[in-house]
């Protein structure tokens, strides 16, 4: 591709993509709020949520293919769920050339985890995607690790280092296959290379599953750290959870939670099929990302 435009270039998954592209000999440039450069890619400054900008920016660059990856996990402000996940995307979709390939980031769960507006809107948006006219393919991806992740290399780990003992929320047995980055990026740039791949949705997901228990056991292995884990029942999460969002930044959202106690799992056979992905393992790459 002589330029693919990456919207949310500058985040933890954006800066993979933008890495995996370069390296594979395609023209990119990296969509952000700020506007920066990722890893030597020109950088353009871009609010989804603006359509008339949104309009501009790609009318600039007359990408030939558009990564949009731009979501968020918790609302704050006017960056609510419907407004970045829906209103946005279809921004970017009415402002892509036609006949340019649209290559979407979803989440596992999409449309079907009840209590969860993220879920409910990631799902609302690949329907956009999916009527949009443009050739399309959209991944939905597990738990994603990788040096510099939101979910292992933050929050559990703040959560087995700081307390004397590790919460558990409920019995432990919600089951997780979360998924490298880098087998990611590797799907998303292959995407682009294999047009016959497109018009699906393809799960993303690692070569193994854990509860969420076995991934407080791998957070406390690979800090070298010993500590009792704790169930905290689910009726006492019920009555809590809704009692933190008082707080400025709550430990765990609502839509967090119900996206907990629903689990994040799939089978990757479609997905593996049609890329190559590495299928790296997450007990492998924790203890440097947990170390960083």
């Amino acid at each position: 591709m002589k330029t693919v435009l990456v919207t949310g270039a500058s985040g933890f998954v954006g800066r993979a993509i933008v890495a995996e592209l370069l390296r594979r000999g395609h023209g990119v440039v990296a969509a952000s709020r700020r506007g920066q450069s990722v890893g030597g890619a020109p950088g353009v400054p871009l609010d989804v949520t603006d359509a008339d900008a949104t309009r501009r920016t790609l009318r600039d660059v007359r990408p030939d293919a558009v990564v949009h990856l731009v979501g968020i996990i918790q609302e704050k402000g006017d960056q609510t769920f419907t407004r970045v996940h829906v209103d946005g995307t279809r921004n970017v979709l009415n402002a892509t050339p036609r006949g340019a390939p649209f290559i979407h980031m979803s989440a596992l769960g999409a449309g079907g985890i009840p209590g969860s507006r993220y879920s409910v809107t990631k799902g609302q948006a690949e329907g956009l995607v999916e009527h949009s006219g443009l050739p399309w393919t959209v991944f939905r991806p597990s738990l994603i690790f990788g040096v510099g992740d939101d979910f292992f290399g933050r929050v559990l780990r703040q959560l087995v280092s700081t307390a004397p003992v590790v919460p558990q929320i409920g019995d432990g047995t919600f089951p997780f296959r979360p998924v490298s980055v880098e087998d990611v990026a590797a799907a998303f740039t292959q995407a682009l290379e294999r047009p016959h791949t497109g018009g699906k949705s393809y799960a993303l997901t690692g070569p193994e599953e854990f509860t969420f228990r076995q991934l407080l056991d791998l957070e406390l292995a690979a800090l070298g750290k010993k500590k009792p884990i704790v169930p905290v029942p689910l009726p006492l999460m019920d009555v809590a959870v809704p009692l933190m969002q008082v707080l400025p930044s709550p430990p765990i959202t609502r839509d967090q939670y119900a996206m907990l106690k629903a689990g994040n799992t799939a089978p990757n056979d479609a997905a593996r099929a049609a890329f190559d992905l590495p299928m790296l393992r997450l007990q492998d790459r924790l203890p440097l990302i947990v170390k960083r």
